[in-house]
């Protein structure tokens, strides 16, 4: 699957326009949509924005962009399954490398 994997704060922030994203990031999301790529959100960056949402660590707004996002098929953001693959891959990234559970799934799912 050519394109990139992004985590909770990564698709948050590039959907928002927010300076907190680096530079980097930015760039490597725009080219990846520029040159008709998809930006996969793992299912897990749902479950987690529910969470900082109910926590209020960010705004409700959030969660409802990514959603629309991730509905509007001219948006190239598409919801990749914790699946399997996933599962199986998650083997593959050590706990020590990436010690925070989602962003291991996040990583898997690269992997897979």
């Amino acid at each position: 699957m050519p394109g990139v994997v992004v985590d909770t704060h990564s698709i948050v922030w590039f959907l928002s326009r927010d300076p907190r994203l680096s530079t980097k990031a930015r760039e490597t999301l725009r080219s990846t949509t520029a040159a008709g790529d998809l930006i996969y959100v793992t299912s897990i960056c749902l479950v987690e924005l529910t969470y900082l949402v109910e926590k209020g660590r960010l705004p409700a707004l959030a969660r409802d962009e990514l959603i629309q996002a991730l509905d509007d098929p001219a948006i190239p953001c598409s919801l990749a399954p914790l699946d399997r693959a996933v599962a199986e891959a998650l083997a593959h990234v050590k706990r020590s490398d990436v010690p925070d559970l989602p962003d291991r799934i996040v990583a898997a799912t690269a992997v897979a």
